[in-house]
């Protein structure tokens, strides 16, 4: 098994003191942010479509210093329902460099599209009791299904397994969605990110989620969520996210013209660091069913704790996950 982090939680420093801050908590993985949401933080994109060489000498900086590239990352919507966003291209072109660097996983979403074929916006329809939803529902599922048909060709001929980490806000949430994905495109190089912290906070048991979904689990991330007090009044799903305009405290970019939401206050429930919302023999329990569908699986912390800096909430998630590994 491979403990390590995602790259964005440390996007503010030069690779290498990122890479040293890693090796220096005892991590062995790295996941590397190629597109989508996010822009290409420490991966020089055309430099290594262009160079065996620059290749080389990017997957030296890992290896010199213990470390392994495990995953590329191009977390977006790549259904997005408006001609020229670049999610979708971005899916595809991380396909291609995670190849070329021998990366064998590659993290995203499934993306959502519209409500109809008219839409412009991606619509989330997540409970569809009344049958216009379930208009949409088929709708979007035969959006979808070609566009993962065609990713599912890209990335076997690839040798490339695309992770989707199971998200609210897209198709694919939850256990039985990435079922229905994956048998609709007979994926072989199309599965899961084991991605806890979405799941928690729908009510579901991720350990359990790691049995059901078995070999589809390519990988997984480590963030941890606490349920609030207010979760007893408002329950767990909850429209009161803000705008934050360019410029002020909070507001990230995330592609194509769009950001970041901010966040409710007196919220529902939190993103947390690792140990922070469930405790080490959990995040045991946790590793030790992950180990029993690839024991060679990496799991790489994702730093959202907005109540602990950068590096304070990186550090206790990371002694965390090694004290569960270690209880192994």
């Amino acid at each position: 098994m491979y403990i390590g982090a995602y790259n964005a939680c440390l996007g503010d420093l030069p690779i290498g003191e990122a890479l040293d801050t890693m090796a220096e908590l005892g991590l062995n993985s790295v996941e590397i942010n190629s597109g989508g949401f996010l822009p290409p933080i420490h991966l020089p994109v055309e430099q290594l479509r262009e160079s065996e060489t620059a290749r080389s000498e990017y997957l030296e900086q890992f290896s010199s210093r213990g470390l392994t590239l495990t995953a590329l990352n191009c977390n977006g919507n790549p259904l997005f329902p408006r001609e020229g966003f670049p999610h979708a291209q971005d899916l595809i072109d991380s396909i291609e460099l995670a190849s070329l660097l021998g990366v064998k996983r590659l993290v995203t979403m499934s993306g959502v599209p519209a409500a109809s074929a008219a839409g412009t916006n991606p619509a989330w329809n997540p409970l569809p009791w009344w049958s216009p939803f379930l208009d949409v529902r088929d709708h979007q599922w035969e959006v979808a299904i070609p566009f993962w048909k065609d990713i599912q060709a890209r990335a076997a001929d690839a040798d490339v397994k695309v992770a989707i980490e199971m998200h609210p806000g897209n198709i694919v949430f939850n256990p039985s969605t990435m079922h229905r994905l994956a048998e609709e495109i007979d994926a072989t190089h199309v599965g899961a990110e084991m991605d806890p912290s979405h799941l928690f906070w729908q009510g579901i048991d991720p350990v359990l989620a790691i049995a059901d979904l078995g070999e589809l689990v390519f990988c997984s991330a480590a963030k941890d969520t606490r349920i609030n007090e207010a979760a007893k009044i408002n329950g767990v799903l909850d429209d009161r996210f803000t705008r934050v305009a360019e410029g002020e405290p909070g507001y990230l970019a995330m592609g194509g013209g769009a950001s970041l939401s901010g966040w409710p206050s007196n919220s529902s429930w939190d993103f947390v660091a690792v140990g922070r919302g469930h405790d080490t023999a959990y995040w045991t329990e946790f590793l030790r069913a992950l180990q029993k569908v690839d024991p060679d699986i990496p799991v790489n912390i994702e730093h959202e704790d907005l109540e602990l800096d950068l590096i304070e909430g990186f550090e206790f998630a990371a002694k965390t996950l090694l004290e569960a590994e270690k209880a192994l």
